[in-house]
């Protein structure tokens, strides 16, 4: 009997054990990632300011990158716990400040160097010789915000597969309640009304004000009140609203 009893205490000494292990086997499809943490040789090492590493697991197998600046991204393995791209690494070519082109190179170079990860939860650490990334799970980190009665700043203007940022880009922005919008072209204010379904939002025609817009705030707001016409596919992904059409589309942030 006693020998049963120890037999029994191990079996469940170790099954604790492994109810403790770090979920390293578990899928990262599906899944996006901010970073909360950065080490190289034990040391912390700083970002360039009102930056984070950010990693999105497709559920088409791809792995999408970014840095603060430019988006990369490849076909990518992660079988034996190690991150393994299938054929380069793309990425876009825009000019990004300071220590953000940097940046961009120094996370490129990490993951072509197949760097090995491990999955605890919602927090995943990636490794690269002495470098860790830690990261948590941006559904924990960014719940997504809510469609209605947010105020949806313009970042981007997606025109094939180009994406535009640029000075004043801030200055528009709408706000979506029920069946009404109203906000900024950036020059003019904006109102109408707008119906929604699953995943998409049709925009009737928009009333503006009558300000004279010359340079690059009238080619905004046309850019803008072309793209908020009719029916537009939409998509919430924490704090950014994604709206598009067949010619493009526009990126907002909340607030």
């Amino acid at each position: 009997m006693r020998t049963i009893a120890l037999a029994a205490a191990g079996l469940l000494l170790v099954l604790t054990a492994c109810g403790n292990e770090p979920d390293t086997g578990a899928s990262l499809t599906g899944k996006s990632f901010l970073s909360t943490a950065v080490t190289e040789n034990g040391q912390p090492k700083q970002l360039a300011p009102n930056t984070l590493v950010r990693l999105t697991f497709t559920d088409d197998g791809r792995l999408v990158a970014d840095a603060g600046c430019n988006s990369m991204q490849s076909k990518v393995s992660t079988s034996g716990g190690k991150l393994t791209l299938e054929g380069g690494l793309a990425m876009t070519m825009m000019g990004c400040p300071g220590l953000q082109q940097g940046q961009d190179s120094w996370l490129a170079n990490i993951l072509s160097g197949k760097p090995a990860w491990k999955l605890d939860g919602s927090k995943l650490d990636l490794t690269a010789g002495s470098t860790t990334i830690s990261l948590v799970d941006r559904a924990t980190a960014e719940p997504a915000r809510a469609l209605d009665g947010t105020k949806w700043t313009l970042t981007t203007v997606i025109t094939g597969d180009a994406a535009t940022h640029q000075a004043g880009f801030e200055k528009a922005w709408m706000t979506l309640n029920g069946e009404r919008v109203t906000g900024s072209t950036g020059c003019n204010d904006f109102q109408g009304m707008v119906a929604r379904s699953t995943g998409k939002l049709t925009f009737g025609e928009l009333a503006t004000t009558r300000r004279a817009c010359t340079g690059d705030a009238a080619t905004l707001e046309t850019t803008l009140l072309n793209a908020l016409k009719g029916d537009v596919s939409y998509e919430i992904d924490s704090s950014t609203l994604k709206l598009r059409t067949a010619a493009g589309g526009l990126d907002f942030t909340a607030g």
